[in-house]
């Protein structure tokens, strides 16, 4: 018995990662507001009662969806960023990289699921809003702890403030998000780079770890 348990607890959690896959997916260009439980079902080839009783309502299934999508963004982002540098201006660097390739290679059709459930959300108080408010804060406040490592190191003389930067960073990295899907082009990556470099280096910053910043291939 409870082997048929497990297989069937197996099933289902494979069929949910399947599901928050499409939705996701759906969410990024939609909105999540245009996530139904009926639409995701015919997008992932399942049945309506199958998709509502794995998330109940809409509601949660938004929830769930938020809570994939800060999983892929961290798989995605921060997880290369730790593995191929150190703390402090290197490891900044890394995660600026990092977000550029992720949003460029479109891990999400729509281009960065936080910047536009940002949008959508800025004024709809909720736990949907309240969800997506604690994704994006995890992330800046990691960004933050970065740059804040580097100051602590000297590298970054002229920075005082590490949110202040956080707050341009990720202002730059969204606005190159926007302007490439609306223009279809990835020249706005090359330019929030360019942008970010030269802000890096008139904080003082080493040119040889400034040079880092650009979009990274993910074979490399």
């Amino acid at each position: 018995m409870q082997e048929q348990l497990d297989g069937r607890r197996a099933r289902g959690d494979e069929s949910r990662r399947a599901i928050l896959a499409h939705a996701i997916d759906i969410a990024s260009v939609d909105g999540l507001d245009g996530l139904t439980i009926g639409r995701l079902a015919d997008a992932a080839g399942h049945s309506k009662s199958g998709v509502a009783t794995l998330f109940g309502s809409k509601e949660q299934l938004q929830l769930a969806t938020v809570t994939a999508a800060r999983e892929v963004f961290v798989e995605r982002v921060i997880a290369p960023a730790r593995v191929r540098s150190e703390r402090g201006l290197s490891r900044v660097s890394a995660l600026i990289s990092s977000w550029l390739e992720y949003s460029d290679e479109r891990v999400f059709r729509g281009g960065c699921f936080f910047a536009a459930a940002s949008v959508e959300y800025d004024a709809k108080p909720g736990p949907v809003r309240d969800a997506v408010i604690s994704a994006s804060s995890d992330w800046e406040d990691y960004l933050s702890l970065s740059i804040e490592h580097a100051m602590t190191a000297g590298e970054l003389p002229g920075l005082d403030d590490a949110r202040q930067l956080t707050f341009e960073i990720v202002s730059f990295l969204e606005a190159a998000n926007t302007r490439s899907l609306m223009y279809g082009s990835a020249a706005p990556y090359d330019r929030a780079a360019t942008a970010l470099r030269s802000r890096l280096s008139g904080l003082g910053a080493d040119p040889a770890r400034v040079a880092e910043i650009g979009r990274v291939p993910t074979a490399s």
